[in-house]
């Protein structure tokens, strides 16, 4: 009898003691993960009079110092039809990706004692910042999507398309980073920062405050290479599948006759394009971060 416990324990293979790691674990534990998010939710509005509303103030007040300045003081986008549709279609993007990139960057430093102490894959804590900005990112639709209702808006297979790419995309480069930088921030606490001046450069780098148009009338066929931003790529997406189907027939026939392009060729193509190049950074910023992960408890 003690022989054969001794023959099957012989056969059971090793395995270390500590956690599994990679994304696809952290999907296995998804009660663990669920149980974060819903802890980093309750944490952020405990206490607070406003609780959820506050994650909408900050890119409404945005939203409204953008166009208040741009389109109506300086009247720079008075031929852009819908331009508050498109706006704050080009800011919900933003503001995911900036606050999946800033929280993503400090989940590890923030949560390190429940890093040390429970056996989970690391990635984990990203992954639920990631989530958690994307539960911000539902009203804020609901909000343009009754604005693009009033304006005429309808829903269509292409828009539809498009709105899944612009998500993934965002989601996919957002956690990129914040994996990358997580690990980073850890040894080096430069990096938090780094982040804070990266993505004031995001609102810029996409065609939010302007139309694509623009960027097509200065560059023309080098306006391709704009393309190359997966940021850009998603906005436009997004504004593809709420704020293109507001425009009426008059719109389409007035920047016809001006010769302004809205939306690039082949927008679906550089969507999935741009998606498979997210993906295989967020490959490369898995394998760094799993280079890392064994010398952040030290560092912790």
């Amino acid at each position: 009898m003690s022989e054969a416990v001794t023959t099957a324990a012989e056969e059971v293979p090793l395995r270390p003691p500590a956690p599994e790691s990679g994304l696809f674990a952290v999907f296995k534990q998804r009660y663990v993960l669920k149980l974060l998010v819903r802890r980093e939710i309750s944490a952020r509005y405990q206490g607070s009079f406003l609780g959820l509303l506050w994650s909408y103030i900050n890119p409404l007040t945005q939203f409204f110092i953008y166009w208040f300045v741009i389109g109506v003081l300086f009247q720079l986008h008075k031929d852009v039809p819908n331009f508050p549709i498109h706006l704050f279609a080009g800011l919900i993007l933003v503001h995911f990706f900036n606050e999946t990139f800033n929280a993503g960057t400090r989940s590890i430093m923030r949560n390190k004692a429940l890093v040390v102490k429970m056996a989970v894959p690391r990635e984990m804590f990203p992954v639920a910042t990631m989530l958690v900005s994307l539960y911000h990112v539902g009203p804020q639709v609901v909000v343009l999507l009754v604005a693009c209702l009033f304006s005429g808006w309808s829903p269509d297979l292409v828009g539809v398309a498009c709105l899944v790419l612009a998500l993934l995309i965002i989601a996919a480069i957002g956690l990129s980073g914040a994996l990358l930088f997580s690990a980073a921030n850890v040894f080096f606490r430069d990096f938090g920062n780094i982040v804070n001046v990266l993505t004031n450069f995001v609102r810029f780098g996409v065609p939010m405050m302007y139309p694509y148009a623009i960027v097509h009338d200065r560059f023309g066929r080098f306006a391709e290479y704009y393309l190359l931003n997966p940021l850009a790529d998603a906005v436009v997406l997004f504004q593809r599948a709420f704020w293109y189907p507001t425009l009426t027939d008059a719109d389409h026939a007035r920047l016809k006759a001006e010769g302004t392009q809205i939306m690039p060729d082949h927008l679906i193509t550089h969507g999935v394009l741009a998606l498979l190049a997210c993906l295989v950074i967020l490959a490369f910023s898995q394998w760094v971060f799993t280079r890392l992960e064994n010398k952040i408890p030290e560092r912790l």
